[in-house]
């Protein structure tokens, strides 16, 4: 379930307005047998609610440090996230050295998915993502 825009909404707005939908979709999904990833933009305000939603995978954007969500979140969920993608088109050692700050944040807790905390922006160089995927295989098998 993705929801860029449910970040514009008050916690109460999301609850009364949004979530009971939320919960119905998600419950739906997973009658496929597969798990279900909820995520959002900009839900600081509102993460332990959208993870009362149902799904089994919460994806976090940039906008909040993965080991605070991870904090908020609880064990019972795997967390998705979270690298701005606007840091594709950093210089190489700046996009490695923010992959390895939220891979550290991470480490030693089970269930973190990398990915960027929103969708790869139109002519982000390729170069990046390939060497950007690379590096996170290679740092999270040692």
């Amino acid at each position: 379930l993705f929801d860029s825009w449910v970040g514009e909404l008050s916690p109460d707005d999301y609850r009364d307005y949004v979530m009971p939908y939320s919960k119905q979709a998600i419950q739906i999904a997973k009658q496929s047998g597969v798990p279900v990833i909820h995520f959002g933009t900009n839900t600081n305000g509102m993460l332990e609610q959208i993870r009362d939603a149902g799904g089994d995978v919460i994806g976090v954007d940039w906008r909040i440090r993965l080991d605070d969500a991870r904090e908020r979140l609880g064990d019972g969920v795997a967390i998705q996230g979270n690298l701005d993608p606007v840091a594709l088109f950093a210089p190489w050692e700046a996009l490695q050295s923010r992959a390895q700050q939220i891979l550290d944040q991470a480490q030693g807790k089970s269930g973190h998915i990398f990915n960027l905390g929103h969708g790869i922006l139109p002519n982000t160089p390729v170069d990046n993502v390939k060497r950007l995927v690379d590096f996170v295989h290679e740092y999270t098998s040692r």
